[in-house]
């Protein structure tokens, strides 16, 4: 991806992150051009922090007990970024970005610009 001249905040779907090659390498480069960066998922809590310990991701924000669409909408409250971009796989993925006012991009998109191999 591109670095913008405004801040962002980046929320990755944790099934997202699930098909890249290097979640870890993902997260360092990201943390470039992203203010804030962190997952969102419908799983439990625990899934979300044994896979970011797993690949030694430090989050800005995780979703917690929440559902995604409440996640989403609190951290852009909590992070007032000029951009707010969530990484998702799929058309539900996208139709939750614009019903809380997120930019969407499918995680094989993200990958293709910011040169990330997928799993």
């Amino acid at each position: 991806m591109a670095a913008s001249d405004g801040s962002m905040t980046l929320a990755f779907e944790l099934s997202a992150l699930e098909r890249l090659d290097d979640p870890e390498a993902v997260f360092q480069d990201a943390r470039q051009w992203s203010e804030y960066i962190g997952i969102i998922s419908e799983k439990p809590t625990y899934a979300v922090t044994k896979f970011a310990r797993e690949h030694r991701i430090r989050q800005d924000f995780f979703s917690g007990p929440r559902g995604r669409g409440e996640s989403l909408s609190q951290i852009r409250e909590q992070f007032q970024t000029d951009r707010h971009v969530f990484i998702g796989v799929d058309d539900a993925d996208a139709e939750l970005a614009d019903e809380v006012d997120w930019e969407f991009l499918s995680v094989e998109d993200a990958a293709e610009s910011a040169e990330w191999a997928l799993a």
